[in-house]
């Protein structure tokens, strides 16, 4: 493919961009990156072929640090600071969208963001900087709450016993930083295998989610893709663990004509006609050349499909296999 526009020569590499451009191509048109991030994919986009990107995050830090580069572009990248989940606000007749999720390996490096559990810093999590922070649900959520929260976004087994001791570590004290909540979450699990993911990695996931409602975030920008998107456009999405990638699959099955029922006791869905063509029934992970530049692509798989000309319709989150929280309605 020729390139178009600067280099990218930023040493963020966007994970699967590769099978991303092979899969879509010829790229071309008007895009919208809905995780901008360290701005990877919007500039793999541009030196591929496309007209416009517009970039879309809800951390306007992301916007700050790509200042010194993407003048060069010009008005081929419109800076959008907001959430995927209401594209068709400010995007419509898109010739692709491409969604990254989860958090970006810049926010887990700045340990002023409260995102890692291996840098201390403040209990935070917020994406955006708005709203509720991890620290406050830590320290005021009760103790169902938080093993809810643990179990279901987080798939942590021993949730109620983790919930127990930040009930009881905060009577003491409030927990603030991020190696306070680490340590706390150490304490409740066996000793750590050479190997093994970090003790805290899925309670941090699940407090993640939780804090910036990355799951109703995904349900709602899947569905807002398909209005944004005109016939023939491309959807591509990013995931990095189980739950976030059953919901795209649910999602584009669904959408595709093959999706059926969520489970055996939920009402054959009316047909429609489909939304989307799959590119593959399969997921594309990364390939060895890929593990060896960036070990953080190993859970990463990407799901390509291409919209059809039938009109967009509503969602059922629950068809999606969304965890639930108790008492949470969506």
């Amino acid at each position: 493919m020729a390139e178009r526009g600067p280099a990218p020569d930023a040493p963020h590499i966007p994970v699967l961009l590769r099978p991303l451009l092979a899969a879509v191509a010829p790229v071309g048109g008007r895009w919208l990156d809905g995780t901008f991030g360290a701005g990877g994919y919007t500039r793999g986009l541009l030196a591929a072929g496309a007209d416009k990107v517009y970039a879309v995050d809800r951390d306007p830090m992301v916007f700050e640090m790509a200042r010194d580069w993407a003048g060069a572009y010009g008005d081929r990248i419109e800076m959008v600071e907001g959430v995927f989940s209401q594209m068709d606000d400010y995007a419509q007749e898109l010739d692709g969208v491409v969604l990254d999720l989860g958090v970006s390996s810049m926010q887990l490096d700045l340990a002023e963001r409260g995102f890692s559990f291996q840098k201390d810093g403040p209990l935070d999590m917020r994406m955006s900087g708005q709203g509720p922070s991890a620290a406050d649900l830590v320290n005021s959520a009760d103790e169902g709450e938080l093993a809810d929260v643990l179990f279901q976004y987080g798939e942590e087994r021993a949730s109620r016993r983790i919930a127990r001791a930040i009930v009881k570590a905060r009577n003491a004290q409030p927990i603030e930083t991020t190696l306070e909540l680490a340590r706390i979450v150490e304490g409740c699990l066996p000793r750590q295998k050479p190997g093994q993911s970090h003790p805290a990695t899925r309670s941090f996931q699940a407090i993640r989610i939780a804090v910036n409602d990355e799951y109703g975030e995904l349900a709602a920008g899947l569905s807002a893709a398909e209005r944004a998107l005109k016939p023939g456009g491309w959807l591509a999405v990013v995931t990095f663990h189980s739950v976030e990638d059953r919901m795209v699959k649910r999602f584009l099955q669904q959408r595709s004509g093959g999706g059926g029922r969520a489970n055996r006791y939920q009402p054959l869905a009316e047909e429609v006609a489909p939304r989307f063509e799959l590119r593959s029934r399969k997921a594309i992970g990364p390939d060895d050349e890929e593990l060896s530049l960036n070990p953080r692509a190993r859970s990463a798989r990407l799901r390509v499909a291409q919209r059809t000309e039938a009109p967009a319709g509503g969602i059922d989150t629950s068809a999606l296999g969304m965890p639930q929280l108790r008492g949470k309605s969506t």
